[in-house]
């Protein structure tokens, strides 16, 4: 007569405390794992986002620096013509001023939308808690 093989799982009546508490044990490891692993997927697309923002920060910089500094040597050579050159040098200066400020706010509301915050983890600790609370719902 065969004996029909062990099941991998023994039955709950006689599964002892000790075992129950390692399988729990085991699999709260396991998740834990998880978690931390889905949190450093999102902290590193969101590290891409900024990259790129700033990537494209330094290169719109770059050319419009590069275009500020020869449309500014042209007004200052127009102006010249109906002013002294130190006063028409100092408009296209303070006009540059303003160019900036308004430049530098735009950056700060685009580098706020960066979200650092891992949301899908931390709802997926939260849904976690509330199984542990109640497990049977």
């Amino acid at each position: 007569m065969a004996s029909s093989p062990p099941s991998a799982q023994p039955d709950r009546e006689d599964t002892s405390v000790g075992e129950l508490l390692s399988a729990v044990t085991s699999d709260a490891q396991k998740l834990f794992r998880q978690e931390v692993e889905l949190a450093k997927t999102e902290i590193r697309q969101e590290a891409t986002k900024a990259g790129k923002a700033a990537g494209m920060f330094g290169g719109a910089g770059f050319a419009g620096y590069m275009t500020a500094l020869f449309g500014s040597l042209a007004a200052v050579f127009g102006l010249a013509n109906v002013m002294d050159w130190a006063w028409a040098a100092l408009i296209i200066t303070a006009v540059w001023a303003v160019v900036g400020v308004v430049m530098y706010l735009k950056a700060r509301s685009e580098m706020e939308k960066v979200n650092p915050k891992p949301e899908r983890t931390v709802e997926s600790l939260k849904e976690d808690a509330e199984w542990a609370r109640h497990p049977t719902s």
